[in-house]
């Protein structure tokens, strides 16, 4: 076991717990509301296609971070459409949900199709979910169209489509990239750069890209390589 992570024996040599502040004290560390996480559950069976459900949370977490930074924004249609954005992929044929997204290719057709499926699909799981009429039509709205429109219809829309980009800036979202294309973290992070930094919609999300990308650039840095 790791020293460092044991309370008594690490490198300090004394426990520090007791100092460690509550989830209501720090921004940014509360869990998943109950709400969210039932249809995370009702959601989690149409993700695991390609890290869809890694995917998934990352950006969830990422548009939560929005919503407290953009005004105007509504967590309760924000948060569930992020958990439903990609559900219609698990109604493409896995083999060729690469072919969607693919560098000098792409199938806008196959791109189209996951958002109407997830659309569907996000219908059911929030009216089984009990909310209200216009809380599914407005979440519905995003999902119909969350990657193929370019333009945001509200606010709500505009987190969605960032937090959604944001996580190719992740290490997860890095390390993804590089297994489905074969690519070096170089050059994963020059594709994602020039797919997500023009296409962001708020200075929030703007912010967070650079943020993110920060940590992607020291990772392949030559200097930090060289400290081995």
């Amino acid at each position: 076991m790791n020293p460092r992570r044991t309370p008594s024996h690490n490198l300090i040599g004394r426990d520090v717990t007791a100092h460690v502040p509550t989830v209501e004290q720090v921004v940014g560390t509360a869990p998943m509301p109950a709400i969210h996480e039932g249809i995370w559950r009702l959601a989690a069976p149409h993700l695991h296609v390609r890290s869809n459900d890694v995917h998934t949370l990352y950006s969830y977490e990422l548009a939560r971070g929005l919503v407290d930074l953009v005004p105007g924004t509504d967590p309760e249609v924000v948060l569930p459409a992020i958990l439903l954005h990609d559900t219609g992929w698990s109604r493409v044929p896995e083999d060729e949900v690469l072919e969607a997204i693919a560098p000098g290719g792409g199938r806008p057709d196959l791109v189209r199709r996951h958002e109407v499926e997830g659309a569907a699909i996000a219908r059911e799981i929030l009216v089984r979910s009990g909310c209200s009429s216009d809380v599914v039509d407005r979440v519905v709205g995003i999902v119909d169209g969350h990657d193929s429109r370019a333009h945001a219809t509200s606010i709500d829309d505009a987190v969605v489509k960032d937090a959604d980009k944001l996580w190719r800036l992740t290490p997860h979202g890095v390390d993804t990239v590089m297994d489905w294309f074969g690519l070096t973290r170089e050059e994963a992070h020059l594709l994602i750069g020039s797919r997500v930094h023009p296409h962001l919609l708020t200075d929030a999300g703007r912010t967070m890209a650079r943020g993110l990308a920060a940590v992607v650039r020291t990772d392949t840095s030559s200097q930090l390589r060289a400290l081995g």
